[in-house]
């Protein structure tokens, strides 16, 4: 008797330090099924963006304008002449300005560069994870789990854009003046003797001066700006906590939906029946759920291996439609390889004993 209190004794206390060991929930209920949750790394997108083209500013130049103008001049100066000897004359060049001296603009456009800024895309992560090894030998799947720290480096995206190396600006050169003349008659001896009075004679002359001087326009050309989008680590993840969950959901359960045949697209309906069944599931624990879809013997096996793996992708996009992230998800399609009856190929069923095989399966993982 006393070696039976003592053996009794040995077990709870070794039973106490394997739970503590694995970290098992604490006073577990009887008949109750718990499955282990590692909270996620959280993400979230942020959006910033970049000038990848520099303002900068176009010059435009504007020629001088000139206007022509009149002038008289006098050629021939007023004398007097006599009778006797008359005076003589000499032709004589006078030089004017027959256009004003101005200036010429030239624009010398903007340079540029080029340069590059490396952003990162995605943030290195680390945590644990678990894994069942193969050829377990005990029948408790918990006694062959591996924890591994995995770390996954980050991302990095390089983004080029361009800079402003200098601005516009001109350069002046001078345009010289034109220069012009006329002829005009001078005395050369004076008349003597009777003094007769000879007028004066003038000419009108056209010149070209500076209406408006040569001028620049500038015109600003707005900067251009890209949007980079960057993925950061909004909360850190790797906390491990225990769940309760009825013990039918962590075995294959059937969901009875349907699909159109030989599609892989959802009913209404079927749509309907994922609302009612799994996601109040996801939504009220922080489970991972497997979803696995088969297909009848009846057909090519590898067209049935790819439908089935399509009609469960179907049922994971559409819980992802609904707000549950892909990382508590997976879809598997089994094709014909889990046959539930005898309806194997070759083997003649009735269409009832095929339906049996054509079923959509969900079960609660650990994660």
């Amino acid at each position: 008797m006393k070696n039976q209190v003592l053996f009794f004794l040995c077990f709870i206390i070794a039973s106490v330090s394997y739970v503590q060991a694995q970290g098992l929930p604490d006073n577990p209920d009887p008949g109750k099924c718990y499955v282990k949750c590692i909270t996620k790394d959280e993400f979230s997108q942020v959006e910033e963006t970049l000038q990848v083209y520099p303002s900068y500013t176009t010059l435009e130049a504007i020629p001088a304008t000139y206007k022509t103008v009149e002038e008289t001049v006098l050629v021939k100066e007023a004398t007097e002449r006599y009778v006797y000897t008359p005076a003589t004359y000499e032709e004589v060049e006078v030089a004017y300005i027959g256009k004003a001296a101005g200036n010429r603009l030239e624009v010398i456009p903007a340079s540029f560069g080029r340069d590059s800024k490396t952003y990162e895309t995605y943030p290195a992560t680390q945590g644990w994870e678990y894994k069942v090894l193969d050829d377990c030998p005990s029948v408790n799947k918990e006694d062959c789990v591996a924890a591994c720290f995995v770390e996954y480096p980050a991302s990095y995206r390089d983004v080029p854009f361009t800079t402003l190396a200098s601005d516009a600006s001109t350069t002046s050169s001078p345009i010289p003046e034109r220069p012009a003349s006329y002829t005009k008659k001078v005395i050369n001896t004076p008349a003597r003797m009777d003094k007769i009075e000879i007028p004066a004679e003038y000419k009108t002359i056209t010149r070209q001066v500076v209406d408006q001087p040569a001028t620049s326009r500038s015109n600003a050309v707005a900067a251009k700006s890209e949007t980079v989008s960057r993925t950061i680590l909004a909360k850190k993840g790797g906390i491990t906590s225990w769940e309760e969950i009825e013990c039918e959901l962590l075995n294959p359960n059937v969901i009875p939906i349907f699909y159109e045949t030989a599609s892989a697209r959802l009913t209404p309906a079927s749509k309907r029946t994922i609302d009612e069944t799994l996601l109040p599931i996801l939504n009220s624990k922080p489970v991972n759920i497997e979803v696995m879809a088969h297909t009848d013997a009846r057909g090519d096996d590898g067209y049935n291996m790819s439908l089935s793996q399509q009609r469960a992708n179907s049922v994971v996009n559409y819980l992802v439609s609904k707000g549950v992230s892909r990382s508590r998800l997976s879809a598997k399609g089994y094709g014909e390889t889990r046959l539930k009856n005898r309806c194997a190929n070759g083997v003649d069923c009735s269409d009832g004993e095929h339906r049996l095989n054509r079923r959509t399966e969900f079960r609660v993982l650990n994660n």
